[in-house]
């Protein structure tokens, strides 16, 4: 074939509709974008080739491959013009500090950040900063992209030495790389970026921090701009309120006010402490797991915390974990703390013979586990060295999948909507690396989604998400400033049933290997806690509040009769506020307390022998009689409403 009818060879790309297009191989987005027609190739900004996001400039060269086009109107277009600004970041901090060395610079779910070396800054120098920028965008540069040589690329990266690590890597990918200018300025980047710099319409930085180099702590440290960039002033605004309203919300603030919990130097870094206040919300939130488990015909096991290395290499966590693994030797073994309690849930129901009829078995536990962090990605209760999982495993015959599936997703259901929270499915599917036959992937998979169609659920499938050992159905929920986050999951697995030989006796006589079945209600309680301390800014629901209602006499003269309405309520957690102080105060520092429930008692409750309600939120008080309030937060709280509503009765 010809060269000229090489560079004609037509190609086809499948488009989001599943609609199909020839074009010229190499034909770039752009190109693609403006056989759609006019309109869209003017618009096109970026998009996804296979699912990676590239620049516009990016040529297809795959047959079959799956395109898809960002424009200014696709959810993806901010994350484009984020990059953009990194790089408006990155420009102005080396206009104004000399011999700083470049690292990266990505955009990310809410703005940017930049790494930089040899920057010695403080916030008070953001200000400067952020102005340099604000001239660049003015400027209204254009973007502008180029394809270089391996070796024209080391020349230009010269003294770029994070740049220079980065191009030695893509240079066993390919025999060039690409550099977005604007200005006098420019970056080696696989982009996408919008047209010109003018397009960023508001721009800000928030913050300072270290960061290791590729998040590795034997790497030097850098420092890292974080901002972010929007299309308007009036969405950076709504941000920053939103952003005012998660600090506000902030679970390592709250957890100090409300002594819920602390990170001591003493123990260490991500490991914990839980105050008795912290304690009783936990307990509370386990006993409510519990009564679901239990329901569902769930046994509680126990696994220790530590185990010989030997069960970890054969599960295959020592292979795929052993880098994030607390390992240690004791008397020539090595031992390691567990990571997953998942082994030990196989290594029980292996120590027994079993029948088809004895399926399924349902194990759970509240298990302790540990993973070695890095350092500075730990923070608060989000990611810690020691955490608890409300785990569940089952053992169950292949027919068994769909009915027990069904009744782990009624189970999160009354879990995330007990806690008013908004959540949306996933189905993730087979990944290329996986363990199992065509056969049992494609049935797994075609149970969950009977499952799923059956609940009459909206649902994305994530082709190729799955974990390697089977399909898995996943959870997120937003909480109540609109934040995104993964929660419970149902997760099928093939694979540690065959690494550790796991069997049942069919009803053919034959030994069978159980499908196991990874089921978390909660995810790990710290996580979850952190999202619910948050959720509720602290106002906890009657159920979880450590504190349920506070007694408030309203002078010494009333302190007998306060403690003898406290006796009346014994069965909750009360308190009284037996200082000497005005009722005033009494009330703000409850208030300040979040505690759902005052009961203020004077001369005339006592008299009378009744008692005057007020809520958190309400400034109105109520008279009502000591039997009907009892009654009130006992329905309340074995409903587990999530506000305080008395006074709505």
């Amino acid at each position: 074939m010809s060269q000229d009818a090489d560079s004609q060879d037509q190609i086809v790309v499948v488009l989001p509709d599943g609609s199909e297009l020839d074009v010229p191989r190499g034909a770039t987005l752009e190109d693609v974008a403006f056989e759609i027609g006019p309109g869209l190739g003017r618009d096109t900004a970026g998009g996804r080739i296979d699912g990676e996001l590239v620049g516009k400039e990016v040529p297809v060269t795959e047959d079959g491959a799956e395109i898809e086009l960002v424009t200014e109107d696709s959810d993806e277009y901010v994350r484009v013009l984020r990059h953009t600004a990194s790089h408006c970041l990155a420009q102005a901090v080396q206009r104004l500090y000399d011999d700083v060395e470049l690292a990266i610079g990505p955009p990310t779910d809410d703005g940017f950040y930049y790494d930089f070396d040899d920057l010695d800054i403080d916030e008070d120098d953001l200000e400067d900063i952020l102005a340099e920028m604000e001239e660049i965008i003015d400027a209204d540069y254009e973007v502008e992209y180029e394809q270089v040589s391996i070796e024209e690329a080391r020349e230009r990266l010269q003294g770029q030495p994070y740049k220079l690590e980065l191009l030695e890597e893509l240079a066993e990918e390919g025999e060039t790389v690409s550099f977005y200018s604007q200005g006098e300025w420019e970056d080696l980047c696989k982009g996408p970026h919008v047209d010109s710099t003018g397009e960023i319409g508001a721009v800000d930085l928030l913050e300072i921090a270290a960061a290791y180099w590729r998040g590795d702590e034997e790497n030097p440290m850098q420092t890292r701009i974080y901002g972010t960039a929007f299309e308007s002033q009036e969405d950076l605004e709504a941000f920053k309120e939103r952003r005012r309203e998660a600090e506000r919300r902030d679970h390592r603030k709250i957890g100090s006010e409300m002594d819920l919990f602390s990170i001591q130097d003493v123990t260490g870094p991500g490991l914990p402490l839980y105050h008795p206040a912290g304690k009783t919300i936990l307990r509370e939130l386990e006993s409510f797991v519990e009564s679901l488990n239990l329901d569902a015909g769930y046994e509680y096991v126990e696994t220790p915390h530590v185990f010989k290395t030997d069960l970890w290499k054969e599960s295959g966590h020592y292979e795929n974990y052993q880098d994030d693994m607390f390992v240690f030797d004791v008397d020539d073994d090595e031992y390691g703390l567990k990571p997953m309690n998942c082994p030990g849930h196989a290594t029980i129901f292996d120590d027994s013979s079993w029948s088809y009829r004895d399926l399924p078995m349902r194990y759970a536990e509240n298990g302790k586990v540990y993973r070695k962090e890095q350092r500075g990605e730990l923070s608060g209760l989000s990611r810690v060295w020691a955490f608890t999982i409300d785990d569940g495993h089952l053992f169950v015959r292949p027919d068994q999948i769909e009915r027990e599936v069904e009744q782990t997703m009624d189970m999160i259901d009354e879990v995330l909507s007990t806690f008013d929270l908004d959540y949306d499915v996933a189905l993730a599917t087979r990944p290329e690396k996986s363990v199992g036959s065509d056969e049992i992937w494609e049935r797994a998979e075609s149970q969950l989604r009977d499952v799923l169609d059956r609940r009459n659920l909206d649902y994305e499938v994530e082709e190729g998400d799955g974990a390697f050992y089977g399909p898995k159905i996943d959870f997120g929920f937003e909480d109540a400033i609109g934040r995104h986050w993964d929660g419970p999951t149902v997760q099928l697995d093939f694979n540690m049933p065959e690494r550790f030989d796991l069997s049942y006796v069919g009803e053919d006589n034959e030994s069978h290997k159980p499908v196991m079945i990874h089921r978390a209600l909660y995810g790990s309680y710290e996580r979850f806690f952190m999202v619910l301390i948050e959720h509720y800014a602290g106002n906890f629901p009657l159920w979880l509040a450590p504190e349920q209602v506070r007694v408030l006499p309203i002078s010494d003269d009333n302190l007998g009769y306060a403690h003898r309405v406290k006796n009346e309520f014994d069965e909750f957690r009360v308190e009284v506020d037996g200082r000497d102080s005005t009722i005033e105060r009494k009330i703000r520092a409850a208030h300040e307390d979040r505690v759902p429930y005052m009961i203020v008692v004077g001369d005339d409750e006592e008299e009378d022998g009744n008692i005057s309600v007020r809520d958190r939120f309400e400034d109105q008080e109520y008279d009502v009689e000591i039997d009907a309030f009892r009654d009130h937060l006992r329905s309340e709280r074995s409903e587990k409403r999530t506000e305080p509503d008395f006074l709505q009765d």
